[in-house]
């Protein structure tokens, strides 16, 4: 992954990093501070088993964010946080068994969530979900916590098992390279340490998480700059083509500069992982000053 990304980084043409920022920006970073988990929108009590169903769950769904100004939320809540709160909701009353999540259609999980059935992103989170209950029941018995058990304590090792999984599936094609991106089978496997769910050892092996929050942040920083024909098409809210180009090579700059931010800090005695990196810019995106400008955006199944 990281040797693709750079790859792309070297060759794009719309989007490049500043490389004078880096060491400065690197060494402004704070370490991401610990977040209590919130009970509306992660499930913080019950087995072992049923907090691994939900950890996985979540992650097979954790996409659609070129749709999140379409759908219903809840006050106060994102896209994202909307759908865990409902998926919360759900794990409380009754987890999902894998033979469940295998019979589960659009117009179900729409009544969990809280959503017009005949959106777009319920046939998809259900495509997902039935994928992951498929999975689960075919090669770990049923058991979601034998997932988490099979990566033998690896987060690269989890993270390369759920990135074979369809629901997981995250690779871009460009100039007839394969790149993999697999933002969300990473994202499981720090969830799943977050949560004490496994001892996984190797988290900073893990890349950035390119998804679509991250490089805005970086773009409104000036670590990343864009060509004025793509900044003007995320201005006037565009969607961008899953897949084009532009896209690719706006998450692949992600991932290197991440790689570099990280580079730098271990230089200068002060380390973080690229996924403590992408946290802290994870979290910064919540602040009004980039709130208030339009941020990249493009319907797929991938973040």
């Amino acid at each position: 992954m990281r040797e693709a990304a750079a790859w792309v980084a070297a060759r794009a043409r719309s989007v490049r990093i500043e490389p004078g920022l880096i060491e400065p920006y690197a060494a402004a970073l704070p370490p991401p501070a610990p977040q209590p988990p919130d009970p509306e929108t992660e499930l913080v009590a019950g087995s072992r088993e049923a907090r691994a169903a939900f950890v996985l769950c979540l992650d097979a769904v954790n996409f659609g964010s070129g749709w999140w100004p379409t759908i219903r939320k809840r006050p106060g809540r994102s896209g994202y946080f909307t759908v865990a709160a409902g998926l919360v909701e759900r794990f409380r009353a009754a987890p999902w068994t894998a033979a469940e999540l295998q019979a589960l259609d659009a117009a179900a999980l729409a009544s969990v969530l809280g959503q017009d059935p005949e959106h777009r992103l319920m046939a998809e989170f259900a495509a997902a979900l039935r994928d992951v209950g498929a999975h689960v029941e075919a090669e770990h018995g049923g058991s979601f916590a034998s997932v988490l058990d099979s990566a033998g304590g690896s987060a690269p090792a989890l993270a390369d098992l759920l990135a074979g999984w369809r629901a997981f599936a995250d690779v871009s094609i460009y100039e007839e390279r394969e790149v993999p991106f697999f933002k969300r089978a990473q994202i499981a496997a720090a969830d799943v340490a977050r949560a004490g769910l496994a001892e996984l050892r190797d988290l900073d092996r893990l890349t950035g998480f390119a998804d679509n929050l991250v490089p805005h942040v970086l773009r409104v920083d000036g670590v990343l700059r864009l060509e004025p024909a793509l900044s003007d098409r995320i201005d006037a809210g565009e969607l961008l083509v899953h897949g084009s180009p532009e896209e690719v090579e706006l998450r692949a700059a992600t991932v290197q500069a991440i790689e570099l931010l990280a580079a730098a800090r271990a230089a200068a005695g002060q380390p973080l992982a690229p996924a403590e990196i992408d946290a802290a810019l994870w979290t910064r995106g919540g602040a009004p000053r980039y709130k208030s400008r339009p941020r990249p955006r493009s319907r797929n199944t991938a973040y």
